[in-house]
């Protein structure tokens, strides 16, 4: 490979969505050229938005050799690993932590492919071609740094290799483990956790809601504003406007329509509550969700349980249902540990933040430790690698 044809673009608009999806971005949709393209044709991403699109590409004889998407950002909020108390640091110091570059899906605490590679190329070498692009672009720039986040085994592999500083974190996964009906997964569950599962799901039944799966490509504009509306007014209830336009939805439901996925709760021949969800062939990942009223267990229904029914019929091995929330264990999600990986420019910050990425790790280990010794199956409790 010619080694002079590194790029970085301000616009993912003018590279051809089959090269892109074409290196390796596979079934997952965060890391598809049409989710991104969204996101700067919505206005999430881009002028005043804080997210400010540096897509690097590496270019060969046969077109697009490699690729990443990165973003210079001015704040940290949208990207679920959360390093505010090192911006605090270097503000102490009188140092600037912003700008920063940063490599993920914005507004994504999902795991995706991050070093993306053409599948007739060796994955390792390009991957550590773009991993030094990026470094010498946050150096070249004057940018405290590169945070990858929420990274593949390759992408992690490769941070590593480079000797990044990695970091761990915890979130609460669902594995199909073959069920052949939810009756069949609840037989798994101790009698006690059975028994609540079934009476959260019979509460909702009692109460007259049912529900519809509405995939991207069947949501007209009206169902799409209702869907936006409930899921905005959840953002508004915690003080803030929600990360994603109404635009971006139209978008998505238009480019990737196998990909959005959509449980309505209906009462009568309303919509009373709504989940988001995005789709691979592997995985099921929950992202938003709003109602409009307080419908007992109706948030568990919507949210979990009629995404694990949605993975058994579908024969999908994973459901991740978002960041945070103990509440999911008892209802069969467990522990895994997500990774992100850190360049930090300023040796003396460097040895400091590795020195409590160590401390903090050992504490996220242990958790999901701890964790994993109340999840609700009969004779996994504590069994279970984290990982």
């Amino acid at each position: 490979m010619n080694r002079d044809r590194a790029e970085f673009r301000r616009s993912i608009q003018g590279l051809a969505p089959g090269e892109w999806n074409a290196l390796g971005a596979g079934g997952n949709p965060f890391a598809r050229h049409e989710f991104l393209a969204a996101l700067e044709r919505a206005h999430c991403v881009g002028h005043d938005t804080g997210w400010e699109p540096r897509y690097l590409t590496l270019q060969d004889a046969h077109g697009l050799a490699a690729a990443a998407a990165a973003f210079v950002k001015t704040h940290s909020f949208g990207e679920f690993v959360f390093d505010f108390a090192w911006a605090r640091g270097y503000e102490r110091l009188g140092r600037r932590y912003y700008p920063k570059l940063t490599l993920a899906t914005p507004f994504t605490p999902a795991t995706a492919p991050r070093l993306l590679v053409r599948a007739d190329l060796d994955h390792a070498s390009l991957a550590d071609r773009l991993l030094q692009q990026l470094e010498r672009y946050a150096t070249g720039h004057g940018l405290s740094g590169v945070h990858a986040l929420f990274l593949d085994e390759p992408a992690r592999a490769a941070c590593a290799r480079r000797g990044w500083l990695l970091r761990r974190d915890c979130q609460f996964h669902w594995t199909n483990r073959g069920y052949a009906s939810f009756e069949d997964y609840l037989a798994t569950f101790t009698a006690e956790k059975r028994k609540k599962a079934r009476r959260e799901r019979r509460r909702v039944v009692e109460a007259g809601v049912r529900f519809e799966t509405r995939l991207g490509g069947e949501l007209d504009e009206a169902l799409l504003e209702r869907v936006y509306e409930l899921h905005r007014d959840t953002f508004l209830r915690h003080g803030h406007e929600p990360y994603l336009t109404r635009t971006f939805f139209s978008e998505i439901a238009r480019t990737l329509p196998e990909s959005l996925m959509v449980k309505l709760a209906l009462h009568g021949r309303s919509v009373v509550a709504a989940a988001i969800f995005f789709r691979s062939p592997e995985a099921l990942f929950g992202r938003y969700w709003g109602a409009v009223a307080d419908y007992h267990s109706l948030h568990f229904e919507t949210c979990y349980h009629q995404g694990i029914e949605y993975c058994i019929e579908r024969q999908i091995t994973r459901f991740e249902p978002g960041t945070q929330g103990e509440h999911k264990v008892s209802r069969g999600f467990e522990p895994a540990i997500t990774w992100s990986a850190h360049y930090i420019a300023d040796a003396d910050f460097r040895a400091a933040i590795a020195e409590y990425l160590s401390r903090e790790g050992a504490a996220v280990e242990a958790y999901a430790l701890e964790v994993q010794g109340h999840v609700p199956y009969r004779g996994r409790r504590g069994t279970r690698r984290i990982a």
